[in-house]
């Protein structure tokens, strides 16, 4: 399987955020739109979905699942993302506004990571074989030999 580029910046910002949640979930918890109830459970699942991404893009195996995965949890927390931006401008300096604001866009490109895996797993190019290939394999073997 192809690895596409960026991968393991995804991956090691995953590995990052996700730890990140539960070392400070009141930093978390602030950005979670005011409509979903649970924070702290929300905050410490979001981290753990992070981290299982994390994990899955680092394996060959899990990479294609994993990156669809990863795909769809960036989509998910865009809302957080984007409750985070509007509360930062109400109430912060400029640099902060603009890493808020500057920051959404860039959530597409990572997601684009995240899809290119899950893509690359299904282009038919997977390091290992299938188990009807395998047992092919080793049908031939074992009629070439003596």
């Amino acid at each position: 399987m192809r690895v596409p580029r960026g991968l393991w910046l995804l991956a090691g910002l995953f590995l990052t955020s996700g730890t990140l949640h539960f070392v400070a979930p009141r930093r978390f918890e602030a950005i979670v739109p005011q409509a979903l109830p649970a924070k702290r459970a929300l905050v410490y699942a979001s981290g753990a979905a992070e981290l299982a991404c994390a994990a899955g893009l680092a394996h060959p195996r899990s990479r294609g699942a994993a990156g669809l995965a990863s795909a769809a949890l960036l989509a998910a927390v865009l809302p957080a993302n984007v409750q985070m931006a509007v509360d930062v401008c109400r109430r912060r300096s400029t640099a902060a506004k603009v890493a808020a604001v500057v920051r959404l866009p860039l959530q597409l490109p990572l997601m684009r990571i995240g899809w290119q895996a899950w893509r690359a797993s299904r282009d038919g190019t997977r390091r290992c074989p299938s188990s009807a290939q395998a047992r092919r394999a080793r049908t031939k073997v074992s009629s070439a030999t003596p």
